[in-house]
């Protein structure tokens, strides 16, 4: 008799087992919530007014119809972008927080003072904008073109104090390149932000000034400001600038340039990546967008998350050999301490 009940308890284990499993297979998959459900925070890791600011606003406006939702745009100036991608590398990879990048997040590794190493703790989602670097003046100053700055500050060593978005930025790392190949000593002097560099400079708490030019595109429109030389290859599309003559032109090897772009948590589900993906793409081709970056000064360059990334492989390699080639490397970490 007790064999019996053994067994018939047994049964009923097994019976109630094969049940629940036939049961879960049978049973619609759970439905998922489709992305995105929610507006999406883009954290800009500078002040209000700069050039990746003034991008990130650009693709607030047609967010909630290539995106699906808003964008919020957050600024998280400080550190030379270090506090606000500090805090995209940290954030949940959900597709609810992604942020600005630059050239300057693969500068700011090399000097062995930041949390994450960018270039692997983040995700390239596109590129949106090409942007050559230009050093700017105002135009009250003595000097008017960049043989008369270099005259001056080799007759006057040390005097000269130029301005950056922060120890360790791309413009610092331009403005320190500039005055290597120039062979003139100048006192740099960071801000959190391209917004407080054109305002020291107009406030003339500064001779020269690193930026993009469509911060000082204003200024130089209304006569208060005056852009000596370009970054880069070419000269300037943009017709108030395209007399400009890049550095290469007047003899000065100083050919880097900087690029815009966005760029999200590592981690990435992959559903949710090519969701933003297939946004952004849609708002960075969207001729509205172009038509606002244009009469901003900025070029727009779109370049897809793969082309991107690959991008942030080889720009890293030539940050890395300029800055240990030239010096800078050493200057910066002196700077910095």
């Amino acid at each position: 008799m007790k064999k019996k009940i053994l067994c018939l308890v047994g049964c009923l284990f097994v019976i109630t087992i094969l049940s629940s499993g036939c049961s879960k297979a049978t049973q619609p998959a759970a439905k998922t919530t489709k992305y995105p459900g929610k507006p999406i925070t883009i954290i800009v890791p500078f002040s209000v007014g700069g050039g990746l600011d003034l991008a990130a606003r650009a693709l607030e406006k047609g967010a909630a119809k290539q995106l699906g939702q808003p964008l919020i745009v957050v600024n998280k100036p400080g550190g030379a972008g270090a506090v606000g991608w500090n805090e995209l590398a940290g954030s949940s990879p959900d597709g609810y927080t992604i942020g600005m990048v630059a050239a300057d997040m693969l500068c700011l590794p090399l000097y062995d003072s930041t949390k994450y190493n960018y270039p692997t703790a983040l995700e390239p989602l596109a590129q949106v904008s090409a942007v050559p670097m230009v050093i700017a003046i105002q135009t009250g100053q003595p000097w008017q073109t960049l043989d008369e700055l270099i005259a001056y500050g080799k007759s006057h060593p040390g005097q000269l104090k130029f301005g950056h978005g922060g120890v360790g930025s791309f413009p610092h790392v331009i403005g320190e390149l500039f005055g290597e190949a120039a062979g003139i000593k100048m006192e740099q002097v960071p801000f959190r932000g391209a917004g407080e560099v054109t305002t020291a400079l107009l406030g003339g708490h500064v001779q020269l000034i690193v930026v993009n030019p469509m911060v000082v595109k204003e200024h130089v429109r209304n006569g208060t400001v005056k852009v000596l030389a370009v970054t880069g290859e070419k000269r300037l599309k943009e017709p108030l600038l395209a007399d400009v003559p890049t550095f290469k032109e007047q003899g000065l090897n100083v050919m880097l340039n900087n690029w815009y772009g966005v760029a999200a948590p590592k981690d990435l589900p992959i559903e949710v990546k090519t969701e933003l993906e297939a946004g952004l793409k849609a708002a960075v081709t969207d001729p509205e967008f172009q038509q606002e970056m244009n009469n901003m000064g900025l070029q727009v360059e779109y370049v897809d998350a793969r082309g991107f990334g690959e991008k942030w492989l080889a720009d890293n390699r030539i940050f890395t050999r300029v800055v240990q080639e030239t010096g800078i490397l050493d200057v910066i970490k002196a700077q910095k301490k």
